[in-house]
């Protein structure tokens, strides 16, 4: 079939577009365009051209694949170069969406009319680039800058009737869009909607102040930290408000290129594909079981996030807790979370009432007994979560699922306190959970493929992006935490500073420094942690006590005001003491302080994230390069920007990242072994190449 079909509705001509599932801009769709464009053109019996989408939507934009590709023709600036010189005028009619590429073919018609549900939007700058068929050029004349500016940075979708508000959609359907958007033609053909050149407007773009782009800039400098497209965006829509349509358009073809060949864009085109690869397990073909209710035990801040995360979705949930004060505690949590949600205005109020409604609370187990999903999520000690677990084991109905929220513990282990360990899996949610998206679904040795895809199945429905891990210590997030925070510790017993390892990620493009997330995360939650791990831990290897030392002060982190900070409100502020103490266990150990450059500490930093990572590659624990990245850009704040770690070191060279870690590892001993998989890898180039490889 072919990608564009063209008909005749008496003088008006139909293109409409079919290249399932959303009439992405392929050569294919592009050839046909221009053909049905030339042909409406030549046809003397033609007086208007209409363009509607086939299926479900209009078309929801470029071709994702084609990005950083040479273009095929007719590409889109040529078909938009023909549609604005088309003598014949034409109406987009959009229905379902309207994005990127597929926006601005609608903006280059003349007019536009949407089905009121329709989207459309500028989602760009979510791969690191920016409108390249004009966008910054059209929102400005239409819409006015500032709204242009919001729109083409934020990448978020604009719903039909706001859009007909700001004067991008010119008409709103009333019934079938197609006849409605034939109607427009004939009012256009007759002269009841006059003839107008888009181009050529300056009724919004006309005496405005410059100050509205340096105040715009200014308000997003931090969080753009990194990023080439969003200044680029800015650029080009200050440039449409003293520039002529084509000299504007001209300097965004230029800034797009730019972007659509920088590092941050593959970065990002890269997680875009990582995310949706994550999903996909070769060896589960098994069909999930329906979960309509859920129980979650606990009702800290943990258990009440992952409450509203069901709710959320539509779920019936049942909180359980041992008494009715941590129940109460819990619920008020929960009331306050959706509370604050309204007051910013990303809830509405309607639906955090209908969220909190699909929330009971219970002392009593016998609650849990009919519920399809069961999820533990009490303190983290491997005692307390068997024990619950044989209670889950008493009361759950066959077939239910039960689920563990350890961040590190082994989920095997849980299980085998069950009759029915295949019905076990590790759900580990990361704080707050009811908004991180990340969710780690770790599948234990008796994990039966039918709980692991209920377990995916549960996570589409919650929105989250699910990684799945295999049952190793701290699964993939917290052992390359691990890893890469010890080697952190000794470079403070080695000459650095808790400052200045937090400034060197902050630059790098963390949100928050090692330190400064350990405060908040609370200096004692993790102390209890190694105080376990410490029992088992071989004497022979290292070991930096600075963070023992400072728990033993009573130095909890934000709770106590002091932690590797001092804290005034939520603000961290250097402490001496807390260098004059390292200092003192540097002495201790016999350790010569000496400056260590800030391109020291970053390499030696993410290097252990990477050479840890390429051991849980190939160890089997991770799937994919590209599962690693993912857990790290949506859950432990790597910046998108750069990839992920395992995406940083190919890019930086697999080759240098070997032999870096070689050296280390002849400096500074066992914990820098090189991974085997890191040498197959940079012979290579490729971490997946490598373990295909095997």
């Amino acid at each position: 079939m072919s990608a564009v079909s063209y008909t005749r509705h008496g003088d008006i001509a139909v293109a409409t577009v079919n290249n399932p599932p959303v009439n992405a801009l392929s050569l294919g769709m592009r050839q046909g365009l221009m053909q049905a464009i030339e042909t409406s053109r030549a046809d003397a019996g033609v007086q208007a051209l209409v363009i509607i989408g086939g299926g479900t939507t209009f078309v929801a934009g470029a071709d994702i694949k084609d990005f950083g590709k040479p273009y095929g023709e007719p590409s889109l600036y040529a078909i938009i170069d023909a549609l604005m010189a088309s003598p014949k005028p034409v109406i987009a009619a959009i229905h379902g969406s309207a994005f990127g590429g597929g926006l601005e073919l609608a903006l280059a018609c003349q007019w536009r009319i949407a089905s009121p549900d329709a989207q459309i939007g500028q989602p760009e700058i979510m791969l690191g680039l920016m409108p390249g068929g004009g966008g910054t050029q059209w929102w400005p004349r239409l819409a006015g800058p500032a709204v242009a500016l919001e729109v083409t940075t934020g990448g978020k979708p604009v719903a039909a009737r706001q859009a007909h508000e700001w004067g991008v959609i010119d008409r709103l359907a009333d019934g079938k869009l197609l006849e409605d958007a034939l109607a427009m033609a004939q009012d256009v053909v007759s002269g009841a909607l006059p003839a107008r050149r888009l181009a050529e407007s300056t009724d919004k773009i006309r005496s405005v102040d410059p100050t509205l782009f340096d105040d715009f800039r200014k308000k997003n400098a931090r969080r753009w930290k990194g990023q080439l497209a969003p200044w680029k965006i800015v650029d080009c829509v200050e440039a449409a408000c003293r520039l002529s349509f084509d000299e504007g358009f001209r300097l965004e073809k230029e800034a797009f290129r730019e972007c659509e060949h920088s590092p941050q864009s593959r970065a990002l085109i890269h997680l875009f594909f990582a995310e949706r690869a994550a999903g996909k397990l070769p060896d589960v073909s098994a069909a999930p079981r329906s979960v309509a209710s859920v129980g979650v035990i606990g009702a800290g801040t943990m258990g009440a996030g992952i409450a509203m995360s069901f709710a959320n979705a539509g779920l019936s949930v049942t909180l359980l807790d041992s008494s009715d004060e941590a129940l109460t505690r819990g619920m008020k949590t929960i009331a306050g979370n959706y509370a604050t949600s309204v007051s910013r205005g990303s809830l509405p109020q309607a639906r955090a009432d209908a969220g909190l409604a699909r929330i009971s609370a219970t002392t009593d187990d016998a609650a849990l007994a009919d519920v399809d999903l069961i999820v533990e999520a009490v303190f983290e000690s491997m005692e307390i979560k068997q024990s619950v677990f044989r209670r889950l084991d008493a009361v759950a109905k066959p077939g239910a699922i039960l689920a563990t929220n350890t961040s590190t513990l082994d989920v095997d282990a849980i299980a085998g306190a069950t009759s029915r360990p295949q019905d076990v899996v590790g759900l580990h949610f990361f704080s707050p959970a009811n908004v991180m998206r990340l969710l780690e679904v770790v599948r234990g040795p008796r994990t039966s493929p039918e709980t692991l895809a209920t377990a995916m199945a549960v996570a589409r429905s919650l929105r989250k992006i699910a990684v799945v891990s295999g049952n190793a210590h701290g699964f993939i997030g917290n052992r390359i935490l691990a890893a890469y925070g010890r080697e952190a510790d000794f470079l403070l017993e080695e000459g650095a500073t808790p400052s200045q390892i937090d400034r060197v990620l902050t630059d790098f493009g963390f949100p928050m420094g090692l330190y400064a997330m350990r405060d908040m995360a609370g200096l004692d939650v993790i102390w209890r942690i190694r105080q376990q791990e410490n029992l088992t831990r071989p004497a022979h290897l290292r070991y930096s006590p600075i963070a023992d030392r400072i728990c033993e002060m009573g130095r909890f982190g934000h709770k106590t005001g002091r932690g590797y900070y001092l804290y005034d409100g939520r603000i961290p502020t250097p402490d001496p003491e807390i260098e004059t103490l390292i200092a003192g266990v540097s002495a201790q150990l016999g350790i010569v302080r000496k400056e260590i450059p800030d391109a020291e500490v970053l390499q030696r930093l993410l290097c252990a994230m990477a050479n840890e990572g390429a051991r849980i590659l190939d160890e089997g624990v991770a799937l994919r390069a590209g599962d690693i990245d993912v857990v790290y850009a949506n859950g432990y704040g790597f910046p998108a920007t750069r990839g992920g770690p395992m995406w940083w070191a190919r890019e930086t060279g697999l080759a240098s990242i070997r032999d870096a870690v070689a050296a280390y590892h002849r400096e500074h001993g066992e914990y820098w072994t090189p991974s085997p998989l890191l040498a197959r890898a940079a012979a290579c180039g490729d971490w997946d190449a490598a373990l295909d490889a095997v």
